[in-house]
């Protein structure tokens, strides 16, 4: 683990109150909250809220991770963004040094948006045409299972969780969870119910799927190290062997896809894959400094 890792919580990718109060919004257009009535997904008090606590949101992301745009296909731009990327080693450090109780923890966080993995980039699917939309659907349809339930990533990922001793109930642990990574759920819910950004969600999509691979043998690996069975590492394993395919099918069928039929949309296409690197990133750096902080307090006493 890096022995100096700093965080900047001033943003609002840091701000407890406002990330959860957008997750809070946002989770009305999803399942909801009991003793809370449907409509409130459409009250305008309720809708209003938020669009004041979008605007500081938005301005951050914009003002952060606005990528440049050349003409080069769009596919070729994606890959160039994530291959000049070097975030923490997060993944690294999973693999080969974590204890339980820091992959329990790396494994809680997750669980805030791992289960409802595809849900908000499902949302682009009635707003996209032709090759872009089948290609989108071919992906959702292997984060779904298949149409076999017990392969649906969530699923996978809830056995994960009980390998770990987590209570893998939907939302469980989103009042313990910190800002960042309410902020990398936000993101997606941001791009998903305003079509507005359909570009940034497919771009976001696209970036997920083509770092996916290497960090989940990671994560495969040091799962095996601490003792995971193959069942319950395999939402690990299983994202290793599909993002191979999917890296492809998002980069040039979807992405690629999209931009032709709509030029004007590559900058967003390329600002959703920079912002899921950008908090991915900032989500790894976080983490990794709670746990340097909390090994020197360790060795201190």
């Amino acid at each position: 683990m890096p022995s100096s890792i700093t965080v900047d919580r001033t943003s609002p990718w840091a701000d407890e109150d406002l990330q959860l109060a957008l997750w809070c919004c946002y989770e009305l257009h999803y399942r909801g909250f009991d003793g809370v009535t449907p409509d409130a997904e459409w009250d305008p008090e309720i809708l209003a809220f938020r669009a004041r606590l979008e605007k500081p949101w938005s301005e951050w992301l914009t003002s952060s991770f606005q990528p440049v745009v050349t003409d080069d296909p769009v596919s070729r731009q994606l890959r160039e963004l994530i291959d000049t990327d070097d975030g923490p080693p997060l993944a690294a450090h999973l693999h080969r040094h974590a204890d339980l109780d820091q992959f329990r923890e790396f494994v809680r966080n997750r669980s805030i948006y791992q289960l409802k993995e595809a849900d908000p980039h499902s949302f682009g699917i009635p707003r996209l045409d032709g090759p872009a939309k089948a290609a989108l659907v071919e992906i959702q349809a292997d984060e779904y299972g298949g149409g076999r339930p017990e392969r649906m990533h969530a699923e996978l990922f809830r056995t994960t969780m009980r390998w770990l001793g987590l209570d893998d109930t939907y939302g469980h642990y989103v009042p313990d969870v910190p800002a960042v990574t309410l902020a990398i759920s936000n993101l997606m819910s941001y791009f998903a119910v305003h079509r507005r950004w359909v570009g940034a969600l497919v771009g976001h999509l696209a970036a997920l799927e083509m770092t996916s691979t290497l960090p989940n043998r990671r994560y495969a690996a040091g799962a095996a190290r601490l003792g995971a069975s193959e069942a319950q590492a395999r939402y690990f394993t299983e994202h290793v062997e599909a993002d191979a395919v999917h890296e492809q099918i998002a980069a040039h069928d979807l992405c690629d896809g999209y931009a032709a039929q709509h030029p004007e949309a590559a900058g967003d296409i390329l600002f959703g894959a920079a912002c899921s690197l950008g908090l991915d990133n900032l989500f790894a750096r976080d983490l990794l400094a709670r746990w340097t902080a909390t090994t020197s307090q360790q060795v201190a006493s």
